[in-house]
C-alpha cells in the first residue's frame, strides 16, 4: 500500500472515531469519518469536523453510514472509492454498551447491541473486501475491547458482542492472509469519552427481584467506568501506528490499556493455543500463519 492510506471510519461522531480521524487526517492520510444521519441528529458533531478540516486543510470528509444497514454501507464504501478511488483501511469502531443483569437485557436490546457491534462490522467487511480484493492489499481494524476477553458481570451482552468480534477479526486475519489483507483488534481498556453517556440500560428490571446482591453490580461497573482515568488519545496514537506500520509488520492483537488486568495474558496464551490449532488441521501454510507477538501495546 502507498505510505498515505485511503482510510473509512464507522462511528467517528465522537469519542475514539473521532480522535481517530483527526489524527490520521494530520498525518496526511485520506480519511472519510462516517456516522449516522449528519445532516440531522449528529449535524452538530458533523460541522465541527468539517470546520476542523477546513481550518487545518485537512484530508478529511464526513460521511453518512449507518452500520445497521446494507443499503447504508454499501452507498457510503461506494461513495469513498468513487471519490478516492480506492479504500485500504476499513475501521470498525461504531459501538454502545448496555449496564444490567444479563438477564434483564430483552431480545430486542439483545439483538440491538449484537446489530451494530458485531453484524456492523460484518457487513463493512463484505463491502469493502471486494475492493481491497482488486487492490491485493487492506487493512481491517476492529476496536475491541478488554471486555472482548474478559466478562464483566453485568456488562454480559456488550461483552458478548466483542466477543464475537474479535472471533470474526481473527478468522479474517488467517483466511484473508493469502490476498495480502490483514485484520487486527485493537482492544482499549477503560478511557473516559462520550460512549460512557450512551451506556443503554437493560430494560427487564421486573426480572431482577431476586438477585439480591448482584443488583449493585451495575452501579459498582458504571462507578468505575465513569473515574476511568488515561488520555483516549493513546487509542488514537495506536491505530495511527498500525495503519503506519508496513504490511506483513503488524500483530493481530493490540492492547491499550492505562491498567492492566490481565489481557496481555490472555493474548499471549491464546496465540500459542492458536498456532497449534493450525498445525494440527494442517492449515500453516496456507493461512500463512506467521508467530506475531499478541500481547504489549502499540
Amino acid at each position: 500500500m502507498d505510505s498515505k492510506q485511503v482510510v473509512l471510519i464507522t462511528g467517528s461522531s465522537t469519542g475514539f472515531g473521532r480522535l481517530i480521524a483527526e489524527t490520521l487526517s494530520r498525518h496526511g492520510h485520506t480519511v472519510f469519518a462516517s456516522m449516522r444521519d449528519p445532516g440531522g441528529r449528529n449535524s452538530i458533531n458533523a460541522s465541527d469536523i468539517c470546520a476542523l478540516a477546513g481550518r487545518e486543510l485537512l484530508p478529511l470528509h464526513v460521511l453518512d453510514l449507518d452500520v445497521t444497514d446494507d443499503d447504508s454501507v454499501d452507498r457510503a464504501v461506494r461513495a469513498v472509492v468513487d471519490h478516492a478511488g480506492r479504500i485500504d483501511v476499513a475501521i470498525n469502531n461504531a459501538g454502545y454498551g448496555i449496564l444490567g443483569l444479563t438477564e434483564a437485557v430483552t431480545t430486542q436490546q439483545a439483538s440491538q447491541i449484537m446489530d451494530t457491534n458485531f453484524f456492523g462490522a460484518v457487513r463493512v467487511n463484505r463491502a469493502v473486501l471486494p475492493h481491497m480484493r482488486r487492490q491485493h492489499s487492506g487493512l481491517l481494524v476492529h476496536i475491541s475491547s478488554g471486555a472482548g476477553r474478559l466478562v464483566i458481570p453485568s456488562m454480559g451482552l456488550y461483552c458478548a458482542s466483542k466477543f464475537a468480534l474479535e472471533a470474526l477479526a481473527e478468522a479474517y486475519s488467517y483466511e484473508l492472509a493469502g490476498q495480502g489483507i490483514e485484520s487486527v483488534i485493537v482492544e482499549p481498556g477503560a478511557y473516559k469519552t462520550p460512549v460512557f453517556g450512551n451506556i443503554v440500560k437493560a430494560a427487564d428490571s421486573e426480572r431482577t427481584d431476586t438477585y439480591g446482591a448482584a443488583n449493585h453490580f451495575a452501579s459498582k461497573i458504571g462507578a468505575a467506568l465513569a473515574s476511568a482515568a488515561g488520555d483516549p488519545q493513546e487509542v488514537a496514537d495506536a491505530v495511527l501506528h498500525i495503519v503506519q506500520t508496513p504490511a506483513g509488520h503488524r500483530r493481530l492483537r493490540y492492547r491499550v490499556s492505562p491498567g492492566n488486568l490481565g489481557v496481555d495474558e490472555i493474548n499471549t496464551l491464546s496465540e500459542t493455543v492458536q498456532a497449534r490449532i493450525l498445525e494440527a488441521f494442517g492449515l500453516t501454510s496456507d493461512t500463512r500463519f506467521v508467530h506475531r507477538k499478541a500481547a504489549g501495546t502499540a
